[in-house]
């Protein structure tokens, strides 16, 4: 029995050793084949037209952020204050920087708590503000069914998130980079 033991100490920490750059350089790759394109799609729903788009949200930003307000004012955005510009304009630039940096690797770990609190804010929106509460798109945890879109799929995106939050980028990065030219200038 010692030697199987032996064997599998020795193999699974083999795997341990690996998992620690192997593991962020996953949840990266995870996060940009699934999450990227999707947040970056978004974000471009978002700008108005023209090179002026950047700073000037389409209705749609408004509609899909602010829904019950905008509706509220009668579809008519100039109704709408500057509090409301700057957290449409600030979701939009978050859905374009955040993933970028993440995928990337640069300033992970903010960008992935960021991107938490994004998904988060993000949920909070589909259920209060679109009233996304039948149970097909709200799922639940522990039902036997994994296709609920807010509680199921979010929260492996958020478990997605959370390892790079705990583990950083990886060896792999642009963090790692920095960070070995910041220990080199020091021993220097």
């Amino acid at each position: 029995m010692n030697p199987l033991i032996s064997i599998h100490d020795k193999v699974f920490g083999l795997v341990e050793t690996a998992g620690t750059w192997l593991l962020p350089l996953l949840a990266r790759f995870t996060f940009a084949a699934v999450l990227l394109v999707y947040y970056w799609n978004s974000g471009l729903t978002k700008l108005g037209d023209g090179i002026l788009g950047l700073f000037s949200p389409s209705i749609g930003a408004y509609s899909q952020i602010f829904p019950k307000q905008l509706e509220a004012v009668g579809y008519d955005v100039s109704q709408l204050g500057f509090y409301h510009w700057a957290v449409v304009m600030a979701g939009t630039y978050a859905e374009f920087i955040l993933p970028l940096l993440i995928v990337i690797g640069l300033f992970t770990r903010l960008a992935a708590l960021g991107m938490i609190g994004f998904v988060v804010v993000q949920s909070l929106t589909d259920v209060y503000g679109h009233g996304a509460t039948d149970l097909a798109t709200l799922g639940a945890w522990f039902d036997n069914q994994a296709s609920g879109v807010i509680m199921d799929q979010r929260l492996f995106w958020v478990f997605t998130l959370g390892i790079l939050v705990i583990r950083g980028a990886g060896a792999l990065s642009l963090d790692a980079l920095l960070r070995n030219r910041a220990q080199s200038a020091a021993m220097a």
